[in-house]
């Protein structure tokens, strides 16, 4: 289990001017199958990340995740959301994204380094199965 919390974050800077979604302790933010339209950056709380019963991970504030809703446009969810603690985050969807990236290229930086190291974590936990 990896715990996502890049040094210097936006998320905190875009949620300043934005609606934030505020969850609970123990909501499930999507499930699979779900259809997904946006991606999710976390301002405050943790969230457990699941695929099946051997995978999982957690992002904390300043991770993203549900990304591939901003690949394709009839994304569905493969894992599942839950709220570890109670939590703030942050909705972007396609268009909100590329905006963020326009107004604060940091962001995209930010976002595919912490992708990288959720992968590499992830990998490494396959591997030592």
């Amino acid at each position: 289990m990896s715990q996502s919390t890049p040094e210097l974050s936006t998320i905190a800077a875009l949620s300043g001017s934005r609606p934030t979604r505020h969850v609970k302790a123990g909501d499930i933010i999507f499930q699979p199958g779900d259809h997904g339209d946006v991606l999710y950056g976390v301002v405050s709380g943790t969230i457990a990340l699941t695929w099946g019963s051997e995978l999982s991970e957690t992002v904390g504030p300043g991770g993203c995740f549900g990304v591939g809703a901003l690949v394709d446009p009839e994304h569905r969810r493969f894992g599942t959301a839950t709220a570890i603690s109670d939590a703030e985050l942050l909705e972007m969807d396609r268009p909100e994204f590329l905006f963020a990236v326009q107004e604060l290229p940091m962001f995209g930086l930010e976002m595919l380094h912490d992708l990288e190291c959720r992968l590499q974590e992830l990998k490494r936990s396959v591997a030592e199965r």
